[in-house]
């Protein structure tokens, strides 16, 4: 039996449902965490962690709790890696739900269109999720995208070569009212932090990042 008939097995409706609850949960916890401990955190970032934690659950709430807490008791460059993958993974995935949702699910794309559809999704989102501080913090459109180019390129690349090749091979055939649609989805999105991280660590490492504020002094 291959990985993708025993994941095929596995998923069933009611697993797709406690996974969303179990994600539902985990998103209510954090707002009371930011809400009672962290409202120092800028916005951005209150987003960008909402979005994580949505996507990834318990994971994206621990990547939080280690990283991203005014209460860490000192910053670290594994913590840096984990705040700039985390920025990196919200916008990506907003770009990969919507891509791979409209691809695969509506359009019934060829594998290579639904490939290509949701990379250009995810690019876009995750490009732009970059230039939106920038723009505010005063810096030209022109040099905020040449700057969220050069710095996210890599970290997009790595992301989403892990999160839409294990979607596309994971969904298999499956549809949008089948739950195994939905559980490759969210398995993707996982790995593909997973597949950032070191890839983010390296680019710090290089300064072609710079690494989210450390959260520790607001």
């Amino acid at each position: 039996m291959s990985l993708q008939q025993a994941f095929h097995e596995l998923v069933t409706l009611e697993l797709v449902l406690a996974w969303l609850a179990v994600s539902l949960v985990s998103v209510g916890v954090l707002w009371v965490d930011l809400r009672r401990n962290n409202e120092a955190l800028p916005s951005m970032m209150k987003l960008v962690w909402t979005l994580t934690v949505l996507y990834s659950a318990v994971l994206g709430l621990a990547v939080y709790w280690y990283s991203g807490r005014t209460q860490i008791p000192e910053d670290s460059f594994l913590r840096r890696g984990m705040r700039s993958t985390a920025h990196c993974y919200s916008g990506c995935g907003v770009g990969e739900v919507l891509g791979v949702t409209l691809a695969a699910g509506i359009l019934l794309l060829s594998t290579l269109g639904v490939a290509a559809t949701t990379f250009a999704f995810a690019y876009t989102f995750g490009v732009a999720f970059t230039v939106g501080p920038l723009l505010q913090e005063g810096v030209g459109l022109r040099e905020a995208l040449t700057d969220a180019v050069y710095s996210e390129s890599g970290s997009i690349v790595a992301m989403e070569t892990v999160a839409i090749g294990s979607d596309i091979y994971l969904a298999g055939e499956s549809t949008m009212g089948e739950p195994v649609f939905w559980a490759s989805l969210a398995v993707s999105l996982s790995l593909g932090f997973l597949a950032a991280y070191p890839v983010n660590l390296g680019l710090l490492r290089l300064g072609v990042k710079e690494g989210m504020g450390d959260p520790s002094e607001m």
